[in-house]
């Protein structure tokens, strides 16, 4: 995955949020961590993976990989709030034998347990196990990186039209 892109991807448009609302003295962290727990609920919630009382199918392939995409944004999205955007990033997929739905809650642990230490290492794991998801959901890092290159697009539109 082009992580280097991808960090000055988010980095631009975390700029132009944040000058546009004017925003740039504000702590943005604890917002960015709910926002991503919230983006994870929304996914979890397209894949149906726990909805163990209904036989409704998951949504289409491209709606959750959408919904994916939106984690990845506010992953890099604190990533650069810790300045780990200029760090040299080697994500190792864990290995995990979790179901989705197991991955999901080891994953919310994964984004608190960040959110507490803010450490590098931390964070690697966090995003190595959103990847891990990915996997499971069965993305592969193209697919990603296409759903994301799109995705960064349709927030610019949304903020020229006052989303």
């Amino acid at each position: 995955m082009q992580l280097e892109k991808l960090f000055q991807m988010q980095k631009a448009l975390d700029t132009h949020i944040e000058d546009k609302h004017n925003l740039q003295d504000e702590d943005l962290f604890d917002r960015k961590v709910l926002a991503l727990l919230v983006e994870i609920g929304e996914l979890a919630n397209e894949t149906r993976s726990f909805k163990f009382w209904s036989v409704k199918p998951s949504s289409a392939k491209e709606v959750i990989l959408e919904e994916f995409v939106d984690g990845v944004h506010f992953i890099l999205s604190l990533g650069i709030e810790c300045g780990y955007d200029t760090e040299q990033t080697v994500l190792n997929e864990d290995q995990a034998s979790f179901n989705v739905t197991e991955q999901f809650l080891f994953l919310y642990d994964r984004i608190l347990i960040f959110q507490k230490s803010r450490s590098l290492d931390d964070y690697r794991k966090l995003f190595a196990s959103y990847l891990c998801l990915a996997s499971l959901l069965g993305f592969t890092n193209e697919e990603i990186e296409r759903a994301y290159f799109h995705k960064n697009e349709v927030n610019y539109l949304r903020q020229q039209n006052n989303y």
